[in-house]
């Protein structure tokens, strides 16, 4: 998943030309995702704007709520680093803020009368319906910001949309009568699907051994280790109820629900409970790890682990393979308690016996073999293409592709309307699409579709003239971050 994340982290990121005025309850989250120093420090400077490590947390639970939302309890701090979105909060920030200087070099401000008419629109801050001061001090509160706080962001978002209005565009009828045209047109078309697991392949283990014999290369262990290693499971405290509250006094805010909203004491107590308890047991961790390194007790057992098994996190992996042999690691928390970790030897990757590599030679073999066969049918086939003739289709005709499912029928369609090439084939992960285009024809009726047309229309040249817009801020404007110093 963080692969796939990566590759679309894009879409899911909020562009700075689009209004962005905060929705209080759900933008004032603090992870302390990035350790910046200082609250007063400066994350980077934008010309004469700086910009603070309040601003980048922003745009950090900006986006880290975007994708808490879509993925749920799977998406969690580590995903986060890991898919680079403190870089892509600075990155966010520092855009946001070259179009905010080019609004001063304008002479484009906003009045505190600004700010009031969008304060009161908020439902957030309405009562009986009308704008409630308490309540919205209140609220401000709750979320762990101020009045001050709130409205210098509310600010910056509001002189964003006044640079943003400058760029307002409005397609004419005729562009998007013709671009309907052309993306609703269809083609009369014939395919023919070729699915590999439907091609059998004869194979024993002479065959794959000799196979495994000729690219023994490709099969190699990971890296692994020698480590002796003591475990803490986590002990189970019983604080009294003033302790409990003493506790909760000081660390409430590290306390919050799903929206973001601090919990009540009774809501939080089985939260404290594991905090105190974790903290205990660490405690005790850091003196059994103070021992074990004086060889003043011994390790629970020594084991060698392959690097991808290894039980730990990413991070405290990566402290293991960079640790000199004889380090013995501080405390390692994990899902039951704490490990103490000495590295005894580090052991370079080997080729896989046989018997270990079989299962991915018998895959790799079975993948050549069907895809020689699927390019020799594929071959054949397309001398004297006839297929199975399905009619006029549009991009949107997923269920007139039967033996595709509808991921794959809407790949197939979107690759073919993109092609240049009446006949030919199309793979779509394992399965490969032959097809002829027997002849084309423009969208008619596309009246219903012309408004998410002209909404398509207008995001893309609008999105292309600010890319082009802070590509230009960007040689206008010396832009400094901190982030550049960090490792």
């Amino acid at each position: 998943m963080i692969t796939w994340m990566q590759r679309h982290k894009k879409w899911l990121v909020i562009t700075i030309w689009i209004s962005t005025i905060a929705f209080v309850g759900a933008g004032f989250v603090g992870w302390g995702s990035y350790d910046y120093g200082k609250s007063s420090g400066a994350v980077a400077v934008v010309g004469d704007r700086k910009i603070s490590v309040e601003e980048y947390q922003r745009e950090y639970s900006s986006l880290y709520g975007q994708y808490a939302r879509a993925y749920g309890n799977q998406f969690n701090q580590e995903m986060a680093k890991k898919i680079g979105l403190p870089e892509a909060a600075v990155n966010l920030a520092i855009q946001k803020n070259l179009i905010l200087s080019y609004a001063d070099d304008l002479g484009l401000t906003v009045t505190d009368e600004d700010i009031a008419k969008e304060l009161v629109k908020m439902p957030a801050f309405i009562k009986d319906g009308k704008f409630d001061k308490e309540l919205y001090i209140r609220v401000l509160t709750q979320n762990g910001t101020t009045a001050v706080a709130y409205e210098k962001s509310l600010k910056r978002d509001l002189l964003l949309q006044k640079v943003e209005s400058l760029f307002d565009i409005n397609p004419s009828s005729n562009e998007v009568n013709n671009l309907s045209k052309l993306l609703f047109a269809q083609d009369d078309l014939s395919i023919q699907i070729l699915d590999p697991k439907s091609i059998k392949i004869d194979y024993d283990d002479t065959i794959l051994r000799d196979y495994w014999n000729i690219n023994k290369i490709k099969y190699m262990s990971t890296n692994s280790y020698e480590l002796a290693i003591s475990k803490l499971p986590f002990v189970t405290v019983s604080p009294t109820e003033d302790e409990l509250k003493e506790h909760y006094s000081k660390f409430k805010t590290d306390y919050k629900k799903e929206d973001g909203k601090i919990k009540s004491f009774e809501e939080a107590k089985d939260d404290m409970i594991k905090v105190l308890s974790i903290k205990a047991t660490k405690k005790d961790a850091l003196k059994k790890y103070l021992a074990l390194k004086k060889d003043e007790m011994k390790f629970d057992a020594t084991t060698v682990i392959f690097e991808d098994k290894l039980p730990f996190s990413a991070e405290n992996i990566n402290e293991i393979k960079t640790a000199t042999v004889g380090d013995v690691l501080k405390p390692f928390e994990g899902t039951d308690g704490f490990s103490i970790v000495k590295l005894i030897k580090k052991i370079d990757p080997k080729p896989l016996a046989f018997a270990m590599a079989k299962d991915m030679v018998k895959a790799d073999y079975l993948d050549i073999k069907r895809s020689e066969k699927i390019n020799n049918i594929a071959k054949e086939a397309m001398k004297d293409f006839k297929g199975e003739h399905l009619g006029f289709v549009s991009r949107t005709s997923i269920d007139k592709i039967k033996g595709l499912n509808p991921n794959e029928a809407y790949g197939f369609l979107n690759k073919l309307f993109m092609s240049k090439e009446k006949e030919g084939r199309i793979d779509l992960g394992e399965k490969v699409v032959l097809y002829k285009i027997n002849s084309s024809k423009l969208g008619t009726d596309t009246t219903t579709q012309e408004k998410s047309v002209k909404d398509i229309l207008l995001r893309l040249q609008k999105e292309e003239l600010m890319t082009s817009l802070i590509k230009n801020l960007e040689n206008r404007y010396e832009v400094t971050s901190s982030l550049d110093n960090k490792e």
